[in-house]
């Protein structure tokens, strides 16, 4: 399926985990696991998948290599092509556009000094443009590798690149302080109701 594909295998941790994915489903339902399985094989090789991954998770599971490309090919968590250190997956759908996500995305590129698809001359940083990543409430927001960054503005997310670039941790999560999807400014209702917790005695 892939030409000039390199085999590809699991390895320690990776062959495990691999193995645990694939025992949560009964034997005839294991094509369930392909999707993990991508992911572990691009976690393995850093952050792209390998070509021959897609041949090895296919046989591993009892599925045509097309199907798996199937998969690789939907998923924008897939990588199939190279990406830089920090993965910017810029939120382009209507709930974070309302809030700015447009803006946010032209400070990265005028920042960078690259556009969507393109990655940083020193390979620091890829900028995507995806579709919703389910943190509505606390739009514009953006994925960088496995953490979500939200409430931006093009200044905010400016800063964050800079620190990131500099080596600096910058703490996922709302960059205005709110805590989880609360409203803007806090709490207006709600605020002293307590509940008991499960498990305790009747």
């Amino acid at each position: 399926m892939v030409a000039n594909a390199t085999k590809f295998a699991f390895e320690g941790e990776f062959a495990e985990r691999a193995q645990k994915a694939m025992s949560k489903y009964p034997h005839e339902r294991r094509q369930s696991a392909v999707l993990a399985l991508l992911d572990l094989a691009q976690r393995q090789d850093g952050r792209v998948l390998p070509s021959g991954a897609i041949q090895t998770v296919a046989e591993m599971l009892g599925m045509p290599e097309i199907r798996v490309m199937e998969v690789a090919t939907f998923f924008t968590m897939i990588n199939l092509k190279p990406v830089g250190k920090f993965h910017l997956q810029m939120c382009g759908t209507t709930p974070c556009m309302l809030c700015g996500a447009d803006e946010v995305l032209e400070a990265a590129e005028k920042h960078l000094g690259i556009r969507r698809g393109e990655t940083s001359a020193d390979g620091s940083f890829t900028i995507s443009v995806v579709e919703c990543l389910g943190a509505c409430c606390n739009a514009p927001m953006v994925q960088i590798n496995d953490d979500y960054y939200e409430d931006l503005t093009p200044e905010s997310f400016v800063g964050i690149l800079d620190k990131l670039k500099a080596g600096e941790t910058v703490k996922p999560g709302s960059q205005t302080g709110r805590r989880t999807s609360e409203p803007q400014g806090g709490l207006t209702s709600l605020t002293t109701l307590t509940f008991d917790q499960p498990g305790g005695d009747d």
